[in-house]
Order: structure tokens, then C-alpha cells, then sequence
């Protein structure tokens, strides 16, 4: 593994006097080809949830971060687009030749850096408080393949990959892909016909291994009592288990 590591940095150390970003463009603003790649896992992986609608959301990332009156466009070499945002901080995207072609991105009217970035997949019909298990297996798929997840290094993001895809995080155990509540957690149930169970308390709170040095690192950085893994791995449950959130008490 240390010889992998050393060879990718050598790589690139190698390429990165080749490498041009434009004026326009953040390093971490989102790509519209992946973020077009991740509607187009949707339509593939539809059997997890047959009638269930795409949106990407937008999430705060650190304290002082203001989503209301926030503005998107998609913006290439030639074009600018501008990119609806709903009351809710949610937004779909229009198909666009001319901006795959060149590239484009999806910039917001706040720095990248302030904000965490999610796929929504919502069905209908499924009660308040709670989510359908394949919602989020294919919440999973459309925001890795999306490249959605914003806490890496720029080095260890060229890595990731290499070595990942939608597919293996969002079906290994060990995936670690966060998903947020609504409100702060103090609990989840699962429930499948007449099966079910309470996830443990280290799928809540993002594990509960989070430390004031590996915190900023972590787009639950200002979301953590919301952050929480759900079992998407384990086909002993079915996509239609429902999770239903216990919220924290109010002080």
C-alpha cells in the first residue's frame, strides 16, 4: 500500500504542472457530467424504487452557512445557465448538450466549501417520520456516483476513484456513506412486515467518532446529531423497510 501511495503521488507531482483550472471555476464546485451521471444511475437502478422522484439538496456545512435566497447556474466555457432553487434548498437538473461538452459546473452563489450536497429520493405514500430503505440505497448510488461527498483531499479524492465506485461503497458494510434526519436523532427503528429491529447506537451521530481535529473534514460538521448510517448493505432487509426516527428531546 505505501508503494501505491507513493506512485499516485508521484503521478501527481508529475501531472500537476499540466493541470489548468480556469478563473471561473472552484476546484470543488460540482461536475454537471457526474452530476448528469448520477441522474443517469437513477433510470438504471429505478427497481429500488419504482416511483420515486430525483432532487438534489443543499445542506449548510458550517454554522454561519446561508441557505435561504441562495442561486445556482451551470456554467462552461460559453454558457450559463441559471438552476431554479426551491424554497426547500432543493433543485432538479435540465439535460444540456452544450454544457456536457464543455464540461460546465455547477457553481452556487456561496463558496462550495460552506455547503454539503445530497441526493434526495423521495417515493410516495411513505409516512411522516420515516424513510424507505430503497429510497436510500438509491440516495446512495446517485450521490457517489454524483460526487456529491465534498471532505476529502483533493490528493485522496483523485484516489477514491481509482479504487471506488457507487456500486462497492453503497453495497460494502463498511461503505460509510451519511445520510441526515430532519431533526436530531436519539433513535432509529426498522420496520419490514413483521420484522423489526433498533439500529445501534453507532450508526447514529456519524458513528459517534467524530473529534474537534476530524470534524471539519466531515460534511456532518454542523449536522452531526442529524447524521446517521442506515443499513443499505444488508439484503436481509427489503427496500420497502421503512425507517422511523426517534428525535431527540427538546431542551
Amino acid at each position: 500500500m505505501a508503494a501505491l501511495l507513493a506512485a499516485a503521488s508521484a503521478a501527481v507531482a508529475q501531472s500537476a504542472p499540466s493541470v489548468t483550472v480556469q478563473s471561473t471555476r472552484d476546484p470543488v464546485d460540482k461536475s454537471y457530467r457526474k452530476m448528469i451521471a448520477g441522474m443517469d444511475i437513477f433510470e438504471r437502478h429505478r427497481a429500488l424504487a419504482p416511483q420515486a422522484t430525483l432532487r438534489f439538496q443543499l445542506l449548510p456545512r458550517l454554522p454561519t452557512t446561508q441557505l435561504d435566497g441562495i442561486t445556482l447556474r451551470v456554467a462552461g466555457d460559453s454558457i450559463s445557465l441559471p438552476v431554479p432553487v426551491a424554497p426547500d434548498h432543493t433543485f432538479t437538473l435540465e439535460r444540456n448538450e452544450q454544457a456536457l461538452k464543455e464540461d460546465a459546473a455547477l457553481i452556487a452563489s456561496r463558496k462550495t466549501s460552506t455547503l454539503t450536497w445530497r441526493a434526495q429520493v423521495r417515493s410516495p405514500n411513505v409516512p411522516a417520520g420515516m424513510r424507505r430503505l430503497g429510497d436510500l440505497r438509491l440516495e446512495c448510488l446517485v450521490g457517489v456516483e454524483a460526487g456529491l461527498l465534498s471532505n476529502n483531499s483533493q490528493f485522496f479524492a483523485w484516489l477514491d476513484q481509482l479504487f471506488t465506485s457507487a456500486e462497492s461503497i453503497c453495497n460494502a458494510p463498511d461503505g460509510n456513506y451519511l445520510f441526515f434526519a430532519d431533526r436530531p436523532l436519539a433513535g432509529i427503528t426498522l420496520f419490514d412486515g413483521n420484522l423489526s429491529a433498533n439500529l445501534p447506537p453507532a450508526a447514529l451521530h456519524a458513528g459517534g467518532t467524530q473529534t474537534p481535529a476530524t470534524l471539519p473534514f466531515c460534511d456532518c460538521q454542523v449536522l452531526l446529531d442529524r447524521a446517521y448510517y442506515a443499513p443499505i448493505w444488508d439484503r436481509r432487509w427489503s427496500d420497502e423497510t421503512l425507517l422511523s426516527f426517534k428525535d431527540q428531546p427538546s431542551l
